[in-house]
């Protein structure tokens, strides 16, 4: 479902040339759930930024369902990314001024949906993370777990083919660290593909596959 080709990626900043992919051979498939690891610095975020279609890689290819994208345009990437791909962040990047359900219902924004279907959607999704009860609060006034399982719940309300996972326990305790990665296994389960960057190998250790990184590279991949 994703491929990358011979991936690569270089950011110039003044002098300084830094290669954040190099040369990256991986292929993820549906339904897969595979964690990331490696050091800081080593191109974990940007290899998701790369499947997450955020950014396109400038060497070699990427496969998304099917159709290489490396090189189209931000339009058409943003076309493709829409309700086929989910971000969830270690900051949460919640908007402070909407509630829960704004939130989560801002991912339906652009989708076409009726204006029923999208309250329908947020309301299950919110039901199915267990925060119905916190719909009306504001991010402010929930804890560092909750406010996770709102952004989970953002991410999944379009119910997309693929979850992008970066660092989602680094900002909780262990307890609500926990909660997050019971969740996404049961996401998983359910058919969704999950690729997360994550520190931690006892997380790690919950995906099927781990692949690690280093210096750009994919060093290995192990079950």
């Amino acid at each position: 479902m994703l491929k990358l080709v011979n991936a690569s990626k270089k950011f110039v900043g003044g002098d300084v040339m830094t290669t954040a992919l190099n040369g990256v051979q991986l292929e993820i498939g549906a339904g897969e759930y595979v964690a990331v690891m490696g050091p800081s610095g080593c191109g974990k975020s940007t290899l998701l930024t790369i499947l997450g279609m955020l950014d396109t890689p400038d060497g070699g290819e990427y496969w998304f369902d099917g159709r290489n994208v490396a090189g189209v345009s931000e339009d058409e990437l943003n076309d493709l990314r829409r309700g086929r791909v989910g971000f969830i962040f270690q900051s949460f990047n919640l908007i402070e001024e909407l509630s829960v359900e704004e939130n989560v219902a801002l991912a339906l924004e652009y989708s076409g949906l009726p204006a029923a279907e999208r309250r329908g959607r947020v309301a299950q999704m919110l039901e199915k993370l267990g925060i119905t009860h916190r719909a009306r609060h504001h991010p402010s006034q929930l804890s560092g777990g909750q406010q996770q399982r709102v952004a989970i719940a953002r991410a999944l309300v379009t119910q997309p083919l693929v979850l992008l996972a970066d660092e989602p326990t680094g900002n909780l305790d262990s307890s609500h660290g926990e909660e997050v990665m019971q969740l996404l296994q049961q996401i998983n389960a359910e058919g969704t593909t999950i690729v997360m960057v994550t520190h931690s190998p006892a997380h790690a250790a919950r995906a099927a596959r781990t692949v690690g990184m280093l210096d750009g590279a994919i060093q290995n991949a192990t079950h």
